[in-house]
């Protein structure tokens, strides 16, 4: 008697369901099955032939070796201890400023002759001008000039010395010496210059200060003129 009652209810929902599913297939067709529907409700794993869940592959370029997408490319200028390295602009170096005294810097004069065993020994005394510390090293350049800038003799040679740097604060001077045999004594040709052109070691431009003592050797025997490297002071 059960089984007997239940039946008609069956059937009932049973014809209900064909109903329904009539109805979706129509709605599907009118649309010629280019619209999906929406279906309310959580999806499950998508799966591979066979039923088993579908992998999910991940693009070797967006993943780091540990498997861990990388959120953005490495950055240019980093360090592999993850601090950047920066840039340097200025070609990693900065260029070394010279200390050297430059012409311009400095003031030239002729000391006193110290004359000594038939010769004639000058101080030629250059003062810094200026108002940086600079320095000097070596040999100075000289030349005896006439009245319209013209030399007078060969140019001096450079007596043997140990070249030593000598700084020159603002005010302090430093003097090599100019020596030549005494005219009348070696009897060599002579001439009267009205000064004596004076370069600092390593520079060009050279200063003039007026020479007022008298004959000088051009040329002939014994009329070499010599020049020490430089020293601290006046040579005084």
């Amino acid at each position: 008697m059960a089984y007997s009652s239940r039946s008609p209810r069956r059937g009932a929902l049973l014809a209900g369901a064909v109903a329904v599913l009539g109805l979706l297939t129509a709605c599907g067709s009118q649309d010629g099955g280019s619209a999906p529907q929406k279906v309310s409700g959580t999806a499950g794993p998508a799966t591979e032939a066979g039923g088993s869940p579908a992998s999910t592959v991940s693009s070797p370029a967006a993943s780091t070796p540990g498997g861990t997408a990388s959120s953005s490319a490495p950055k240019t200028g980093t360090t592999p201890g993850g601090t950047s390295s920066g840039t340097n602009t200025g070609g990693g170096k900065t260029a070394a400023t010279s200390t050297r005294c430059h012409t311009s810097e400095l003031r030239a004069a002729v000391g006193r002759n110290n004359p000594g065993a038939g010769q004639e020994n000058f101080p030629l005394v250059l003062t810094n001008k200026s108002g940086r510390t600079c320095t000097l090293r070596g040999y100075p350049g000289a030349a005896f000039v006439d009245a319209s800038g013209t030399q007078l003799g060969p140019d001096p040679k450079r007596s043997s010395g140990s070249p030593a740097t000598v700084t020159l604060k603002p005010g302090q001077s430093a003097w090599a010496g100019l020596t030549f045999s005494n005219p009348e004594i070696s009897e060599a040709k002579t001439a009267r210059p009205s000064g004596l052109l004076i370069t600092p070691p390593d520079e060009r431009d050279h200063l003039k200060v007026a020479w007022t003592a008298g004959e000088v050797p051009v040329g002939g025997n014994s009329s070499s003129v010599f020049l020490t490297v430089f020293s601290p002071g006046t040579g005084a």
